[in-house]
């Protein structure tokens, strides 16, 4: 372990993240906890909610507070996949073509409404998304650490959207929802903006893109013991034999719960994860992961429901387990 991974420091660094993003994103201070899991995790976020709940706004607050280069996308039904990646342009000074790079060439990206354009153009952010690169005209290009989707996604009952693939969907390490505050926040929010006398709400930086990086780099020192690890396999596999779900958990979702559960660990001071932390992070890790069988749609269940029956039906790993195993 290096001698600079410090888990009080990290958590300490964490917080005051979570306290300026906290300062725009008012009431929702553990979607914004769960969310900075994610980011440090390395991984994207797929936020679902209703319009005018502070998706966008929260993206935009992680990239002031991080010092992450920032870029938008409004996703559309026209928009183009070379809208999202670049295209090549003939420039005639030189008699040749020269690539110009789209909005996806960024630390932070924001699809904004990722479902209301067609599959063709949402699938342009897999390679980038997985791979970390964009390939056009038959050339890799790499992008710059971090690169961090930050999707939003109205509900698909909403006209004009278009569900995303399951590969997609997969690709995203959490899933979450914001909420309405409840009506004291809300009023403080009316509040701060009288105040302000502006609809901008200033952020502060806490860390730049260079100690956002050793923030992620910290992360992996997080020890999992054997006992942790066999629970989380141990899940996943539950979610495949729920009689509820059509399909369950990939190793990819096994995967995505050990990154999120060593976040959560390391955001709570700890450098070593605990049955908890993996608790607390199962349904957002791996109810988008799973699909209902069809019979139970009509019946509105959902697969956090059925991710929540999975853990209920697991058996927790004990102390003596864990000390056992390390």
């Amino acid at each position: 372990m290096p001698e600079r991974f410090d888990p009080k420091r990290l958590q300490e660094q964490a917080e005051r993240i979570i306290d300026e993003v906290s300062r725009a994103v008012v009431g929702k201070r553990e979607a914004v906890k769960l969310a900075l899991v994610a980011l440090l995790s390395d991984g994207h976020i797929l936020i679902e909610d209703l319009p005018g709940l502070g998706k966008t706004l929260m993206a935009r607050s992680f990239a002031a507070a991080m010092e992450l280069d920032f870029k938008r996308i409004q996703f559309t039904p026209d928009l183009m996949p070379a809208d999202v990646t670049g295209t090549s342009i003939y420039n005639q000074s030189t008699s040749g073509f020269e690539f110009r790079q789209g909005p996806v060439f960024t630390n932070l990206l924001l699809a904004d409404e990722i479902n209301r354009a067609p599959a063709k153009t949402q699938a342009a952010l897999l390679e980038a998304m997985q791979e970390r690169q964009v390939t056009t005209d038959g050339e890799t290009r790499h992008l710059a650490k971090p690169f961090l989707v930050i999707a939003t996604q109205n509900p698909l009952e909403f006209e004009g959207t278009y569900p995303l693939p399951e590969a997609q969907l997969d690709r995203f390490l959490i899933r979450l929802t914001i909420g309405y505050p409840d009506e004291e926040n809300e009023a403080h929010i009316l509040e701060q903006r009288v105040e302000r006398r502006q609809d901008e709400i200033p952020i502060s930086p806490v860390v730049d893109r260079a100690g956002f990086l050793e923030l992620q780099k910290n992360i992996e020192w997080v020890h999992v013991s054997r006992a942790i690890a066999r629970y989380i396999v141990a899940l996943v596999s539950a979610t495949r034999s729920n009689n509820q779900l059509q399909v369950g958990a990939s190793p990819r979702g096994a995967l995505a719960l050990l990154k999120v559960a060593r976040g959560w660990a390391a955001l709570d001071g700890r450098d070593y994860v605990l049955p908890d932390d993996v608790k607390a992070v199962a349904v957002p890790t791996l109810a988008h992961r799973v699909s209902l069988k069809p019979e139970l749609w009509i019946q509105e269940r959902g697969t956090e429901q059925a991710v929540l029956e999975s853990l209920q039906n697991v058996p927790t790993p004990s102390a003596a387990e864990m000390l056992r195993e390390t």
